[in-house]
């Protein structure tokens, strides 16, 4: 009995114990749920409003800048989500600072008045469950976030911290230069931050950086704050990219490409600069023709110059020239009877476009004056015996292949063999004059270059650094093929060919009195339809200059002209003109090609070739040379009298009169005029022979003048 008793009593006891530890658990429940009614709805917010997981951090993507480096072609701004956590203020803080945030909001943003902002707060604050509320869906740039610190509520410093202002950062890309090279320098998927096209996405590993993973707790609202620190947390940011591009020939090449583009009201076109020596390339304009709403743009949405394949026609007749010249089968001078400029072969009429030549024609004729029949007659004596022959010079000239450049989307030339799929009688004649293959813009540059180059083929280039901050990672040195694509006399040659394109031949127009150009032009039928089209055109010229010494070669692109005319439409007409004002402007701009002015031995007081500059330039030179009366003010101009002697005058014009600009250079002649306040328009171009207001008129009241240049 003493047993069972014992027992009896130890359950007795436990079932007590269990008791009590069931009502203790049960009251404690009760009291937090019903008597700490608070802290109770603060756990539940906490678990509903915060949570603890691995995160991504972004490392900082790296710039793009130009060949300067200084120049930035594309980077990375801190952009702002403005936000709020409306249970941070204390009652009083809140409820004395709400009018005051919500004016300021409401002028900032503008997309709310005063009083909405005020109720969209107090509400938020009512509501226990809301931990964060986006205030505006506009994000705030760096500036304008460096004002809201001021703001109450999202004012912070080392002792007092913000009182529930949120200010998220993101990043995003942005272009100094808007619309400049946008192709070829690139854009970013908005979703996942990596590179889609151009330079973006060729460099995405060195660009994006390497992101770091960490702990963050995630408030109501998406609003990621970090757990805690260490080298988890430090994503390593991106390298810079420093490019071949000069944005001043990036200009130069786009204004010029848009001019013609909107003359010709033209579907594309592109334009290639590029450093015949090194491959760098300088500039690469891409447009494509939109029209919306009944208005017309041109827009960089499509590298044409990278993977836009097509016939190149003409352009491609230099290549015909120099396999011939290789295998010694003609001379320059070796004359073909071109009769009246038609003529068929295998059931295809091959025809010269009107003015083109016919007759007997020698072989330097026939290429500058870009006759079909005259480089058909040239092949068909040698070339259509041997197409392999043909085909593997091509393959020599590097016009197979892509050329490597460092970007993604290249296209793929496509050239016939005699062992590819639709190869026939004709393809050789076609293939002669440029048709039957497509080849891209940058390909056939890269071609001409070579020439240019003495025979030494470079790859083009557009990326010359990898930088992290100040440190040199990666120097990318030109890459030039280790056998020429032709010899040294087929390249003297073919040069002396180009440059009598320009003097005397498809290209006559874009003579330069500066400076030599030499190149070829191109018109090559667009097929529509499955049809070559008569009078749809795309028209080419590729060149390099200065021709004697080149510096720069180029390649300008207009897709498609229009014109009353059709005789209008051909390369020589179009694209030509680009290529002239793209050099010209180049040439003006580079003075390092420019032959030295020579100092003629005249006399003592002798300056010869000297026109005009500014005043202190000129006070310099006069002071230098020795002249009798040196210019020392805004004013003086040089006259020549007494046989070679050089004396100084003075205009003599007040500072409150129109000055005499007549007989100056546009330079001097703005130099004078804007600093006098007034507006000058321009017509012409050479010296001022007019000006719209007559010299020593009082400027009081004039604010535009109209000079006549001749």
């Amino acid at each position: 009995m003493n047993i069972k008793q014992d027992i009896l009593r130890r359950a007795t006891q436990a079932y007590i114990f269990i008791i009590v530890v069931a009502v203790t658990i049960v009251g404690r429940l009760v009291h937090v749920q019903f008597f700490q009614q608070y802290k109770g709805k603060y756990w539940s917010q906490r678990i509903d409003g915060i949570r603890i997981k691995s995160d991504t951090l972004r490392a900082k993507r790296g710039n793009i800048y130009a060949a300067d480096g200084n120049s930035l072609l594309a980077t990375s701004l801190p952009f702002y989500e403005v936000g709020f956590d409306p249970h941070v203020a204390k009652d009083k803080y809140f409820d004395d600072k709400i009018d005051s945030l919500s004016v300021l909001l409401a002028r900032m943003f503008k997309d709310r008045s005063t009083q909405d902002y005020k109720e969209m707060l107090k509400s938020a604050r009512d509501n226990e469950r809301q931990r964060y509320v986006r205030l505006s869906r506009r994000l705030i740039n760096y500036q304008e976030r460096q004002e809201m610190r001021k703001w109450p509520f999202f004012r912070s410093t080392s002792k007092v911290a913000a009182r529930g202002g949120v200010l998220r950062p993101i990043y995003k890309r942005y272009h100094p230069f808007e619309q400049m090279a946008k192709r070829t320098i690139g854009d970013l998927n908005p979703k996942t931050g990596r590179g889609l096209i151009g330079l973006e996405a060729s460099y995405q590993t060195h660009l994006a950086g390497k992101d770091a993973v960490g702990t963050v707790e995630i408030l109501a609202g998406g609003v990621p704050k970090p757990v805690g620190s260490g080298p988890s947390l430090k994503p390593e940011p991106g390298h810079d990219l420093i490019t071949t591009l000069d944005v001043n020939f990036q200009d130069i090449a786009e204004t010029a490409l848009r001019n013609a583009l909107d003359n010709y009201q033209a579907d594309k076109g592109c334009v290639i600069v590029m450093e015949v020596a090194t491959g760098e390339i300088r500039a690469m304009a891409n447009l494509t023709r939109y029209t919306t709403g009944g208005s017309v743009r041109y827009l960089e949405t499509f590298n044409h110059a990278l993977a836009g394949r097509t016939d190149p026609g003409s352009t491609f007749k230099l290549a015909t020239m120099m396999a011939l010249l290789e295998e010694k089968a003609i001379s320059p001078e070796k004359k073909v009877n071109t009769g009246g400029g038609s003529m068929r072969y295998h059931g295809l009429t091959i025809a010269d476009a009107s003015g083109h030549g016919s007759g007997i024609l020698t072989a330097r004729q026939v290429f500058e004056k870009s006759s079909n029949v005259g480089i058909h007659l040239l092949m068909r004596d040698y070339f259509y015996t041997r197409p392999e022959t043909y085909c593997r010079y091509l393959n020599q000239f590097r016009l197979t292949k892509p050329t490597g450049i460092q970007m993604q989307g290249e296209a793929t030339p496509f050239v016939r063999n005699p062992n590819s799929k639709g190869w026939s009688k004709t393809s050789l004649a076609f293939m002669a004059y440029g048709y039957e293959m497509a080849i891209t813009p940058l390909q056939m540059l890269t071609f001409y270059n070579a020439v240019a180059n003495n025979g030494k083929w470079v790859r083009p280039m557009i990326v010359k650094q990898i930088r992290l901050a100040d440190e040199v990672l990666e120097e990318i040195k030109p890459y030039t093929a280790p056998e020429p694509i032709c010899s040294p006399q087929t390249a003297k040659l073919v040069r002396e060919m180009l440059e009598g394109v320009v003097t005397q031949g498809t290209a006559k127009k874009i003579q330069s009195p500066n400076y030599r150009i030499a190149g070829k032009t191109g018109t090559a039928q667009k097929i529509i339809s499955g049809r070559y089209q008569v009078g749809r055109y795309y028209t080419s010229f590729i060149g390099y200059f200065p021709a004697d010494k080149p510096k720069y070669s180029c390649i300008t692109v207009v897709d498609n002209p229009h014109g009353d005319h059709i005789n209008a439409l051909y390369g020589g007409s179009v694209a030509a003109p680009v290529f002239r004002e793209v050099a010209d402007r180049i040439y003006g701009y580079d003075i390092n090609i420019h032959e030295p002015a020579m100092m003629a031995r005249r006399g003592p007081h002798s300056v010869p070739g000297l026109k005009a500059g500014y005043a202190n330039d000129l006070h310099i030179i006069a002071s230098e040379a020795g002249l009798g009366s040196q210019p020392a003010t805004e004013g003086w101009v040089r006259t020549v009298a007494n046989g070679n002697r050089e004396t100084w005058r003075s205009q003599e014009t007040r500072p409150n009169q129109v000055p005499d600009v007549r007989g100056l250079t546009l330079r001097d002649a703005l130099h004078l005029l804007e600093n006098r306040g007034l507006r000058v328009s321009v017509q012409g171009r050479g010296k001022v022979t007019e000006q719209s207001i007559e010299p020593g008129m009082a400027l009081s009241g004039i604010k535009q003048i109209t000079l006549t240049l001749e």
